[in-house]
């Protein structure tokens, strides 16, 4: 199993494109896998025969382990990915299916930020403790299925129900006597709907996006602010120089890389805004990494990053916006393109909503969601008075981390977004 991103330790079988016995030749995909961040592509290293499958389809598996056997021309037997032929481990369906079992604690104590026995947890495993609040005593003595006994995030989620099963020990001072346990209250069933009724299980990808959205929400205290900019010199330039753009560069000139480019300007004066928390610190960064949220096939959101945007022209940014949204409708996307965004911004208006308020991309601390232009009458002032006219307007909206942005920096940044949207140059060149 191949490791796919800096954070990532396993990853689940989608399909096997081969069958035992199959022919294969280099670098054809022989399976799908999947992370928590994108599907991919699993290419053979070798020349040969399919021998033997390790594991099957569904099965989530740590990275570098060996998950298939191919036969090359030498019937030197070596495995798909990730060890060498003499390290091939076949593991046992005992072994896989075996449940963590719930470690009670006396008394714990709050997370600490390192672990005492220098084990090593993924972002994904400390974040889910620091949620449910399982300390770093308490977490180093969870039994980890992952490489060198690491945990996973299927180990400590099986971990949290057999903790909810289980009595939960209380330190109780010896001179007080113990409280009378509170008895439970009666569980409310959950009414299934009878009647002319459809049910949709969820897939793969739309079970990480409610996981993702509910996690945002209670991590971060959302707030959102509204903004309205008239954006007409915007759109008049646009719609003047679109076709020399794509005779010019080849790209089609679409609003998104001029909405980036204003971000980035009004990120570089509230700098504050391309930021994350850890614990009780904010951590600033310097470089300025914008996801863009784009469609998939099957209709859901992905989110894939333009690095160092701030360091590109608008045909620069045209370019990476064209090819991110292509290869994502594509499934092409690659883990590394989805990862370490700093900023994000979604189109609503590409469905017709003129606002929305949209659910931060922690461990973000804003995202901003731009609505449809519409044209309106709006009052323009003029050295003769004010006047009515028709302008190309819409709708900007920030949610925002109030645990570190404010409603001034929050409605400040929007508020410069806006203006430079507005004050856009209507005889500039391409």
């Amino acid at each position: 199993m191949p490791k796919m991103g800096e954070s990532i330790m396993e990853a689940t079988i989608l399909k096997w494109r081969k069958k035992p016995g199959d022919r294969i030749a280099l670098d054809e995909p022989v399976l799908d896998i999947a992370t928590d961040k994108v599907d991919s592509e699993v290419p053979s290293p070798v020349e040969g025969v399919l021998a033997e499958v390790l594991f099957k389809e569904n099965d989530v598996v740590p990275i570098n382990t060996v998950i298939a056997i191919i036969e090359t021309d030498a019937t030197a037997a070596a495995p798909a990915v990730g060890e060498p032929a003499g390290n091939v481990r076949r593991p046992s369906a005992a072994a896989a299916a075996t449940a963590v079992p719930y470690v009670p604690a006396a008394a714990e104590v709050p997370h600490q930020s390192a672990s005492t026995t220098g084990r090593f947890y993924s972002p994904l495993v400390r974040t889910i403790a620091r949620q449910e609040g399982i300390s770093q005593a308490e977490l180093d003595r969870i039994p980890g299925t992952g490489q060198e006994g690491r945990v996973t995030k299927k180990d400590i989620l099986a971990y949290l129900e057999q903790r909810k099963a289980a009595p939960r020990a209380e330190a109780t001072p010896s001179s007080v006597p113990a409280a009378p346990p509170t008895p439970p209250a009666p569980e409310t069933a959950i009414p299934v709907e009878m009647g002319n009724v459809e049910i949709i299980e969820m897939d793969r990808m739309r079970r990480l996006i409610a996981e993702h959205m509910v996690m945002s929400k209670r991590t971060s205290p959302h707030v959102t602010s509204f903004v309205e900019a008239d954006v007409t010199h915007l759109v008049l330039w646009r719609n003047r120089v679109k076709d020399e753009f794509r005779k010019k560069y080849g790209e089609n000139l679409t609003f998104t890389p001029l909405f980036i480019e204003a971000i980035v300007r009004a990120i570089r004066d509230f700098p504050l805004i391309n930021s994350s928390v850890d614990g009780t610190r904010i951590l600033v960064k310097k470089d300025i990494h914008i996801g863009m949220a784009a469609a998939l096939p099957n209709g859901n959101l992905i989110v894939p990053v333009i690095r160092h945007a701030d360091h590109l022209n608008l045909v620069g940014l045209t370019k990476a916006v064209n090819d991110l949204a292509n290869r994502a409708r594509q499934n092409q996307l690659k883990p590394e393109e989805i990862q370490g965004g700093t900023f994000t911004l979604t189109n609503v208006g590409t469905f017709g909503n003129v606002m929305g308020t949209p659910i931060i991309n922690q461990p973000q601390v804003a995202i901003m969601a731009t609505g449809a232009i519409r044209k309106k009458p709006a009052v323009l002032e003029t050295e003769y008075g004010d006047v009515i006219a028709i302008r190309h307007m819409m709708f900007l909206s920030l949610s925002y981390d109030h645990r570190i942005v404010d409603g001034m920096l929050g409605g400040s940044f929007l508020r410069r977004v806006a203006d430079y949207l507005e004050q856009f140059d209507p005889q500039r060149s391409i």
